[in-house]
């Protein structure tokens, strides 16, 4: 077996994060449950913006969509419920096997939302009951109007991804809307047995900023202010980040109050790693894999990071919770250096919500050429 269909027996589950039409009607997403370990898949509008401008696969349906009068935002919606409700019909043994953790299949709301609390519920409903399945997961960005349209949807039955997560404050704060929004479901004598969520917290897009910035910072050893921290942080702080954020993860998961949700059924909240791939070449390819394995779990691969795990990734039981008090070192270290992590990721939420909006409006405008 490789290192990526152990990790289930590592307490992580490997999502993958893509999605095609030709992905699901060639067989391939099944054969990657079986021959991979796959429990479940992510997309986003970047990852349908390139499959349907890419490929063929689309024009049939547009095509017809076209012919019956439909807007050009009804078509793309249209599209990504068809692609993710047949995933989630692929998926559908990993959900029942798994009792409602796994096999779930995550779309977007739309990114030009992220601002707007009662427009993303109205989307978030709207395509939670067109997809129809159990194992369809809405994502919202856990912005802060993002955190109470989460809580609403939550409440009403909903499966949540919320994704572009940066700061460990954010993460938190997801957290604790889970769990409150459990409870109101309990109090109104609601099921919360097979409510399932997930808490993506961002990876590589933190180091790419901090890199940048601590590259303003160092000096040649030997010259005036010569200072070896800046350089020693480089590739560090996003590991180290989400290192910290899982202890919270276990901090919130526990006592008294989280025990009475489990004795109803309730599952965890997940921390799910994304933004996975290694973006600066003199890294390891795996290197936000490796060191955040652990129970309760989820790490979204892209292609080439899945790849290169199956091939020489390596697995160490509880790696997530190792050099705790090198990852707190860092972080102080990092505001010694005067960068204020709170900055950077505050601006990468922003900047994520914009990569977001822009791949989204290109395929807009693409479909309404192809239709």
């Amino acid at each position: 077996m490789t290192p990526l269909q152990q990790l289930i027996k590592y307490g992580q589950s490997y999502w993958m994060d893509n999605l095609t039409r030709d992905l699901i009607r060639s067989g391939e997403l099944a054969a990657r449950i079986t021959s991979q370990g796959l429990r479940g898949v992510t997309s986003n509008p970047a990852i349908f913006h390139k499959a349907i401008t890419s490929s063929a696969d689309y024009d049939a349906q547009i095509a017809e969509l076209n012919r019956q009068g439909r807007s050009v935002d009804e078509i793309y919606e249209e599209l990504v419920v068809t692609d993710v409700r047949d995933a989630c019909d692929v998926l559908r043994p990993v959900y029942d096997a798994s009792d409602g953790v796994d096999g779930l299949v995550s779309l977007e709301v739309a990114p030009t939302l992220a601002y707007d609390t009662a427009a993303t519920i109205e989307d978030a409903r709207r395509l939670w009951n067109a997809v129809d399945r159990p194992n369809a997961c809405i994502k919202i960005p856990g912005t802060p109007p993002g955190l109470a349209a989460i809580e609403e949807m939550l409440v009403e039955g909903v499966n949540i991804n919320i994704t572009l997560l940066f700061s460990i404050a954010d993460y938190e704060a997801v957290a604790q809307t889970y769990i409150t929004a459990l409870e109101r479901r309990v109090a109104e004598g609601q099921s919360i047995r097979h409510i399932a969520s997930v808490a993506s917290f961002f990876l590589s897009r933190i180091d790419v900023l901090v890199d940048q910035l601590l590259s303003h910072r160092i000096r040649p050893e030997g010259t005036a202010g010569y200072d070896p921290r800046p350089a020693a942080l480089a590739g560090r702080v996003a590991n180290a980040n989400a290192k910290l954020a899982y202890q919270s993860f276990k901090t919130i998961f526990s006592g008294s109050r989280w025990q009475a949700l489990a004795d109803q059924g309730a599952h965890v909240q997940r921390p799910l790693w994304a933004s996975t791939s290694t973006k600066n070449p003199d890294y390891s390819d795996v290197m936000y894999v490796e060191p955040l394995v652990g129970p309760d779990t989820v790490n979204t691969m892209p292609e080439e990071t899945s790849s290169a795990f199956a091939d020489h990734g390596k697995l160490v039981e509880y790696a997530v919770d190792a050099d705790l008090e090198e990852a707190r070192q860092v972080l102080k270290e990092l505001e010694a250096v005067g960068i204020d992590l709170d900055n950077v990721t505050w601006q990468l939420q922003h900047e994520g919500v914009q990569k977001f909006i822009e791949p989204f409006n290109t395929l807009i405008q693409a479909l309404a050429q192809k239709a």
